[in-house]
């Protein structure tokens, strides 16, 4: 079995204790403000210092570190040394040229059980399924939290394709842990929320492989989950991804509903972000309808939520909502509504900002912007950007993405006696 890249960060996961990753961002951004440092920390960051991708912190994070755990070193909070990672930030620069992505992209170019066994470590933690224990514990519950920890980093790295199948064998563990009970109730309380999230995050995995059907029927028993435990965190997920895969299926007034649904369930909540989040789906909705007046008023209500920052109740796996994902959204409604050169101007921010380190979002954003480019009348600009997606396609499997850049194949036909258009539909069709 081919090795994963790099090891957990044991250590820090302990110190975090039993604060969500959220939590514990927003405890360094606090201690960073104490001692006058600025890092933009979230969920996201903690779980790539947990999961060991961030093998030492960058020199301003170091020092809030030491500063909320005075008389430890690097070392002490699980670091590498900095001179064993040093040159690893310059590779950074020229996305996924640096050494642990190339053995993922191997691996995951190398298809069938090398794909799964080099990229699915953390769904080993939930052992046999065939033998579920007879009461479950809390080493259990942690492993079907860390199991939703792992498909949504290899998602945001590599795209769904390759790990929706395997991705149905933690989950189908996950329930049967909740049918046979747990020890205690807080740890029944741990598995319906882990087990609900990760029928969350197969659902997506489904949804962005194009398998509609499959994503509908895990969504739904996410939502089940949450209203059997009465989680109004959960409900808020579920309903947010199924007014999303709404509109994917051309459901746009269902896709309203969802999102007002799960507005209601986050209403309690206490996180700005996830109601501007799920303003954003229903503004995707308006804009299906074609209704612009209520579109346009359910993006200021995204926009005025989202202004209000970052929050500890933000749940973790709004790690990926950011500015690049506000804008992303936003110009999938202005291209719905046929407003395709605001619609690009948007996609355009969203691929300038998102980390380059997640290849999948970076794909994602840019073949929006390829789309809204050529529908905008910019051919050659918009060959451009097909040719910067199908050079992140090496990395990202995601029927979604190669379905939109199809499109866009599609209506730069006209043009194809542009010398850029031309090479980008012949590579197009090659690959």
């Amino acid at each position: 079995m081919a090795a994963f890249p790099h090891s957990p960060n044991q250590t820090f996961r302990r110190l975090r204790g039993r604060n969500s990753p959220a939590e514990f961002a927003a405890m360094v951004r606090r201690a960073a403000k104490e001692i006058g440092e600025t890092v933009s920390c979230d969920a996201r960051y903690i779980g790539r210092v947990e999961s060991g991708e961030i093998r030492c912190p960058n020199y301003a994070y170091e020092r809030v570190f030491l500063h909320m755990f005075p008389g430890r070193t690097l070392a002490d909070l699980g670091f590498s040394p900095r001179e064993a990672v040093r040159g690893r930030s310059a590779q950074r620069s020229a996305p996924f040229t640096h050494k642990e992505s190339d053995v993922l992209r191997r691996a995951f170019m190398a298809g069938g059980s090398a794909t799964v066994a080099a990229a699915t470590i953390g769904f080993t933690l939930l052992g046999d399924t065939r033998r579920p224990p007879s009461r479950a514990g809390e080493s259990e519950a942690a492993a079907v939290e860390e199991a939703v920890r792992q498909i949504r980093l290899l998602d945001d790295r590599h795209g769904a394709d390759a790990l929706y199948r395997k991705a149905a064998e933690p989950l189908r563990t996950a329930y049967a842990l909740l049918d046979a009970g747990a020890t205690r109730q807080s740890t029944e309380d741990r598995l319906h929320a882990g087990a609900g999230e990760l029928a969350v995050s197969v659902g997506w995995l489904a949804h962005d492989s194009g398998r509609f059907d499959d994503a509908r029927s895990h969504y739904a028993e996410a939502l089940a989950t949450a209203r059997v435990a009465g989680d109004a965190g959960l409900e808020a997920h579920a309903f947010s991804n199924m007014a999303f895969l709404a509109r994917d299926c051309g459901r746009p007034r269902e896709s309203v509903r969802a999102a007002q649904a799960g507005r209601r369930a986050a209403r309690s909540l206490g996180s700005p972000r996830l109601l501007s989040l799920l303003a954003l789906r229903e503004a995707g909705g308006w804009a299906g309808l074609a209704d612009r007046k209520a579109c346009e008023e359910a993006l200021t209500r995204a926009h005025t939520e989202f202004s209000r920052g970052p929050a500890a109740a933000d749940p973790e796996w709004m790690s990926f909502f950011g500015e690049a994902e506000l804008e992303s959204l936003e110009s999938r409604c202005w291209a719905a509504l046929g407003e395709h050169a605001r619609a690009a101007r948007h996609a355009r921010r969203a691929a300038d900002l998102q980390d380059p380190h997640f290849a999948r979002n970076v794909a994602l954003y840019t073949a929006e912007l390829a789309d809204d480019l050529a529908r905008a009348g910019a051919p050659d600009e918009a060959a451009w950007a097909g040719g910067r997606v199908l050079d992140l396609l090496t990395e990202v499997q995601s029927t979604r993405i190669r379905s939109m850049l199809s499109g866009t194949a599609r209506t730069l036909v006209p043009h194809q006696r542009s010398p850029r258009v031309s090479a980008f539909l012949t590579r197009h069709a090659t690959a």
